[in-house]
């Protein structure tokens, strides 16, 4: 069964929803600028209210090393997602300074950004279109990835079924495709789950 993860929760209403579905992963966005950013502060309300069986990812783009860690260490999160341009270097040093299961994003678009989603250290990729623009990209190169991974990018109920059947990725990441006016839809929420259901009954 293909794993999903909700990303980009940041109300306590996304959270009741999720518990109800039960993704096996939520995410909150910790990057500057970002329309889903949560604060520390809010990210551990909303990290008390959830489910024990759903991990919780914090999404980061080009943070300092040792405040992503100390987010991590703090247990606000389960697992860390970096989505910026954080290097092999980055990912040491992130390493030694917290034991949490480290994703990292790949924007891909050709061959070179599919032997870095190969040769990553960390311990899942994640394959995406750009840093949350809601787009997908060419599923013939996902195809050239040889280990696990999180396939996000424009994903949402009409295409879900499609990508698991040609992909079979370890999860799927949506957060846009799950939205009404850049809010969390529980009926799209809905949709997205109950349609990777059937398709793999």
């Amino acid at each position: 069964m293909t794993k999903v993860k909700f990303c980009g929760l940041s109300r306590i209403e996304d959270i009741i929803a999720a518990n109800d579905l039960e993704p096996d992963y939520i995410g909150f966005v910790f990057a500057k600028g970002s329309n889903r950013q949560v604060s520390f502060d809010a990210a551990c309300r909303l990290k008390t209210a959830l489910s024990k069986n759903i991990k919780s990812v914090g999404v980061f783009v080009n943070e300092e090393v040792k405040k992503t860690a100390n987010i991590a260490n703090d247990n606000v999160i389960d697992i860390i997602q970096l989505h910026g341009d954080e290097d092999g270097e980055y990912i040491k040093t992130l390493r030694s300074l917290t034991n949490k299961p480290i994703i990292q994003a790949v924007i891909l678009k050709e061959d070179l950004s599919v032997k870095k989603a190969n040769d990553s250290p960390a311990d899942f990729v994640l394959l995406d279109a750009g840093r949350g623009e809601g787009r997908t990209f060419d599923w013939e190169l996902a195809k050239k990835i040889t280990r696990s991974y999180f396939l996000a990018g424009g994903l949402n109920e009409k295409n879900v079924a499609e990508a698991i059947t040609k992909l079979n990725p370890y999860a799927v990441d949506v957060s846009g495709g799950i939205e009404t006016n850049n809010k969390k839809d529980i009926i799209k929420m809905k949709r997205f789950i109950q349609t990777i259901k059937e398709n793999q009954n």
